[in-house]
């Protein structure tokens, strides 16, 4: 019995070795993992608004092959182009009440006065130009005609452009005759219809601005919608389980 123990003693010795060797090392380092990043957060740029505060459903007119709108005051005779001009006088000297814009009405009426003989006269050839046109019953075209044109000239969002071309038109139209009252007309109505044309441009800017923020920052939610009742199918009876 001796013997046997002797003989055992070292290979306990040499665990029990082993053992105090294993629990003297070095315990590894648990890893850290860093938390995610926390996400990035998106800020939108403002949302596009209309030019001059005009609201978001402003009509349009289409634009030829050039990109100028359909307009009252193109495609229109020389007579006609007179009498639209004496029609934005007296359209500005309705609505441009700024002080800046005080001249337009003492000018009109000087303009009224210096012309009168030569605009009776076109506006009898414009009469008779919408009763070639359309006949005996051209009256009530050419007041449709006539209720669109104040109606483009008094556009909300461009009264205020609107009233400073018209302000700069009747300097210019000071000391001019009835002889020169044509030519006058030909050259200065572009000058106020550009108004209108500038600000389409930016409207149509601003549309495609709005719709292009809206892509990108504000995309229309898919709304789920129910079936219709009529597409419903319901379950079939099995056979053989109705009543005898």
């Amino acid at each position: 019995m001796f013997r046997y123990r002797r003989a055992i003693a070292p290979f306990v010795c040499v665990s029990a070795l082993a053992i105090g060797l294993a629990s003297c090392a070095p315990k590894p380092i648990p890893m850290i993992v860093p938390p995610p990043p926390p996400p990035k957060v998106v800020v939108p740029p403002p949302k596009p608004t209309p030019p001059n505060g005009a609201s978001d459903n402003i009509y349009l007119p289409p634009a030829d092959a050039n990109g100028l709108r359909q307009s009252v005051n193109r495609n229109i005779s020389t007579n006609q182009m007179v009498w639209n001009l004496r029609s934005a006088y007296n359209v500005a000297a309705l609505n441009c009440s700024a002080p800046k814009h005080a001249e337009i009405l003492p000018r009109y009426k000087e303009f009224l006065t210096a012309h009168g003989k030569t605009l009776n006269a076109v506006n009898k050839k414009i009469d008779a130009e919408f009763k070639q046109r359309y006949g005996a019953k051209y009256i009530a075209p050419r007041e449709s005609y006539l209720t669109s044109l104040y109606n483009h000239y008094a556009l909300p969002p461009t009264i205020d452009d609107f009233c400073d071309a018209v302000t700069a038109v009747t300097r210019d139209g000071i000391g001019v005759k009835s002889t020169e009252l044509e030519a006058f007309a030909v050259r200065s109505l572009p000058s106020i219809e550009v108004v209108f044309d500038d600000f389409y441009r930016r409207y149509e800017a601003y549309r495609i601005a709005l719709a292009e923020w809206r892509a990108q920052y504000a995309p229309v939610p898919v709304v789920a919608r129910p079936m219709p009742a009529s597409t419903v199918v319901l379950p079939m009876e099995p056979v053989g389980t109705g009543a005898n």
